[in-house]
């Protein structure tokens, strides 16, 4: 599928050198893929992507050798479907975008930015199919505005940076949202007082130090914090 000059897509995959190794398409499955989340078990590993050209999640699951570059897709999987999705003149286009995995409850989080809400997949890594677009997590007109990059935190809350391309609010441009799996709002903050700079997120940790990082798209810069 192609909208408005906006081709299908696919995933390239590099080595830690930044070789690309393999390339992966499939017209069905990867129509547009805008976000993934990996699940990382050593040769095995399970990939969710989210395709705004179709509205969809499809789950991959990789078999990658420790040296070389013959990646094996073991089976490709749609397991969520129904998220607005559409070009758009300030955006590009709108859909499916941040995920963010819970491999202990084995729960997918989406943040879907057309429709403005966080869903959650159950069983994500397990099912065999599509549970259509999940089950409402978090939905907060007052606090989403165009959901983009979704991270899970050391405390099992989700962050998420919002886009302002849907439901944008002045007083609150560009902001990093945080609320619990139950959907409670916990916080929010602004990285850049120019609307629809929030993009990626990204959150590692090392002992009892935790470094998060956010991309502000308006600035071309990454934000990093370390909270001990």
């Amino acid at each position: 599928m192609e909208e408005q000059g906006v081709e299908q897509g696919s995933l390239l995959i590099l080595d830690r050198d930044g070789n690309q190794v393999a390339e992966l398409s499939d017209a069905a499955l990867l129509n547009g893929p805008w976000d993934l989340t990996v699940y990382d078990e050593g040769e095995n590993v399970t990939v969710f992507v989210s395709n705004a050209l179709s509205g969809t999640v499809t789950r991959l699951e990789l078999k990658v050798p420790n040296v070389g570059s013959n990646i094996v897709v073991q089976s490709a999987t749609q397991i969520a479907s129904g998220y607005m999705h559409r070009c758009d003149p300030a955006a590009l286009v709108v859909g499916p975008t941040g995920l963010a995995y819970d491999a202990v409850n084995d729960i997918l989080y989406v943040a879907s930015t057309g429709d403005n809400t966080i869903f959650a997949i159950p069983q994500a890594r397990r099912t065999q199919a599509d549970a259509g677009m999940g089950t409402l997590v978090f939905q907060d007109d007052t606090h989403l505005h165009g959901p983009l990059a979704l991270a899970l935190a050391p405390n099992g809350d989700l962050l998420t940076a919002q886009g302002d391309a849907v439901n944008p609010d002045a007083a609150h441009p560009s902001e990093i949202v945080e609320f619990t799996p139950a959907g409670q709002f916990v916080a929010e903050f602004s990285v850049d007082p120019a609307p629809g700079s929030a993009f990626g997120l990204a959150l590692a940790t090392s002992g009892n130090t935790i470094r998060f990082a956010a991309v502000d798209d308006g600035l071309n810069v990454l934000d990093v914090w370390t909270i001990r």
